[in-house]
């Protein structure tokens, strides 16, 4: 129990009367519960994003990446077991945020490779290394947020990769912690700089703020082309990927399927065009389910975690315990949940 949570505990006791829920401001969801497949073990500090790697080789292999959000902090990676895989593990890294992985980025002539992006709050970073190699190729933080004149307004803090279904160009779309009422988000273009760098390019600023809450969850759907984010407090907004495409808000949804806070967004997409998109409703403990195509409202489920911010899947099978694919989301006590995705459906 964390020391706010026994603070309130001992008021409510002193009351007498009042339910802790009341108190704290939180209600449990009251769905059925959904267990989950795998929790990993413990990170050092605070558990926040996912990103799923799939291996090409051998999907048993493949890796969970998860943010340790503190000064201190981490990106852990993870097998399918939910143990610590200590040598691809990124350590040192000053309050790590939100993490996303994108497959073959050209970065020379003859060399491609897997991508992870990560937020390095406390340096105003943009953060990017191979995959599985885990070599930084950003020469230690590309700066974002530097034409920001209000200091307040600099802190990085959710990002997600877009790979164009176009021209295959490499975008990162990075929020932050606080931000104005317009272009809260900024899109980079990633670029090749030499045989082991690449280099970042400011293509478009876009996204409202209504100013409630903030904006931390981005996840972009590669092949329909739109990225989603959670404006915490007011709904689900819906852009167009490609910058010349513009910058017009296309939807806004979700608002009333939410107890207080829109957190995490996973993009579950199949070839088909079908697929779901989750969505972590935080202080009540669940995640709402929304049509790929059509975004409309499916369900709601319980999977057992407490105040989710990030969550992550993939639909490809990787092992006998994910045959149907995988969905992670973290746990608020230092770990992340693994789920087959089949539990979704």
């Amino acid at each position: 129990m964390t020391y706010f949570k026994m603070i309130a505990f001992k008021y409510i006791l002193a009351l007498g009367g009042f339910s802790l829920l009341a108190a704290c401001g939180s209600s449990k969801s009251q769905l059925p519960e959904i267990k989950p497949d795998i929790i990993t073990e413990h990170v050092k500090y605070d558990t926040d994003d996912p990103a799923i790697w799939v291996n090409p080789q051998d999907p048993s292999q493949s890796i969970i990446f998860g943010t340790d959000k503190e000064s201190d902090g981490a990106i852990y990676a993870f097998d399918l077991n939910g143990k610590i895989i200590e040598s691809k593990t990124i350590r040192g890294i000053e309050r790590p945020n939100n993490v996303d992985l994108r497959y073959g980025f050209k970065l020379n002539d003859s060399v491609t490779t897997d991508i992870i992006a990560f937020t390095e709050r406390e340096r105003k970073m943009l953060r990017i290394y191979s995959v599985p190699a885990m070599q930084p190729l950003d020469g230690g933080g590309f700066p974002v947020f530097e034409d920001e004149t209000n200091e307040n307004f600099q802190s990085p803090m959710g990002v997600s990769l877009y790979k164009s279904a176009i021209d295959s160009s490499l975008y990162a779309i990075v929020g932050r912690k606080a931000g104005p009422a317009d272009k809260y988000l900024y899109q980079y273009k990633i670029k090749p700089k030499s045989l082991d760098l690449v280099e970042f390019e400011l293509v478009r600023k876009f996204g409202q703020f209504s100013g409630k809450k903030e904006i931390e969850a981005i996840a972009v759907d590669d092949a329909l082309g739109f990225i989603y984010y959670s404006d915490e407090g007011d709904g689900v907004k819906k852009y167009f990927a490609e910058p010349q495409k513009g910058n017009d808000q296309l939807s806004s949804f979700g608002f009333e399927d939410f107890q207080d806070d829109i957190e995490g967004i996973a993009i579950a997409a199949y070839e088909d065009g079908s697929g779901i998109i989750i969505v972590s409703d935080q202080q009540r403990g669940q995640f709402n389910i929304y049509d790929r195509k059509t975004n409309a409202f499916i369900k709601a489920l319980n999977l057992t975690t407490t105040e989710t911010d990030g969550c992550d899947v993939v639909t490809q099978p990787l092992n006998s315990t994910f045959k149907n694919g995988l969905f992670v989301a973290m746990n608020d006590d230092g770990t992340f949940y693994f789920y087959d995705l089949a539990k979704l459906n």
